[in-house]
């Protein structure tokens, strides 16, 4: 007979902090919505503030809340921040349990379902925005403005995720656009103007709704990218 697993107590700054998230999901506490202060809220939960404050920032490194010093300041609600999740990912790529590869073919998976549903979902003031995001990547181009660029770049993916009114694909755009941020940069100088034509293509066939050639536009660009990011390096790797 195999031995029991011994059985796993939980820390009472753990308790605290699945409390909030409790009330995170059941709707109890929503984005924007501030803690009450320290001493108060440790006296409602009957714990010392010490546990208390090591719960708070086991929220703030997941992302459920933002800590701010001053008159104003204190524990407030956040609206999900992604980059802790792309820490998460980023921490997994350097231990060797992903590599950029596997990243970058996530990402062309998941956003031809996101163009699929965009063309399906998308309203006139999406296109507008992802029209005017291309507009603005012209002129930077030219400019020859690479960061501002690269920032663009990958605002126009977390736009098209938008499009598609789902907040769980924008989520995960965001988290994936977090974590290439470190190679955008490097590569967003090798991008050329071919990208604007790329763009303007696959708007053209968004906004008249044909999902299949529009993901089909969307993938030849990305696979293009891929091959771009394969050459580039995560920062500090040597």
């Amino acid at each position: 007979m195999d031995d029991f697993t011994p059985v796993r107590t939980e820390r009472t700054f753990e308790i605290i902090a699945n409390g909030i998230r409790d009330r995170i999901r059941d709707g109890n506490l929503r984005p924007g919505d501030k803690l009450p202060p320290e001493r108060e809220l440790a006296q409602q939960l009957g714990t010392s503030r010490n546990a208390l404050r090591e719960a708070l920032r086991s929220l703030e490194h997941a992302g459920l809340i933002s800590l701010s010093k001053g008159a104003r300041g204190g524990a407030f609600i956040t609206d999900g921040d992604p980059s802790a999740v792309a820490q998460s990912m980023e921490d997994l790529m350097y231990l060797g349990g992903a590599g950029l590869a596997d990243v970058t073919e996530a990402r062309l998976s998941i956003e031809t379902a996101i163009v699929e549903i965009a063309a399906a979902k998308g309203t006139l003031a999406d296109f507008n925005r992802l029209d005017m995001n291309i507009d603005r990547v012209e002129a930077l181009t030219e400019a020859r403005d690479m960061d501002a660029k690269a920032d663009l770049n990958m605002e126009f993916h977390v736009l098209l995720a938008e499009a598609t009114g789902n907040p769980v694909l924008v989520l995960i755009m965001r988290t994936l656009m977090d974590l290439l941020r470190s190679v955008h940069r490097p590569v967003t100088a090798e991008d050329t103007a071919d990208i604007i034509k790329s763009r303007r293509r696959f708007m053209q066939l968004l906004r008249a709704r044909e999902a299949a050639a529009a993901a089909a536009e969307m993938n030849d660009h990305l696979t293009r990218l891929h091959d771009l990011f394969s050459r580039a390096e995560m920062p500090d790797s040597g």
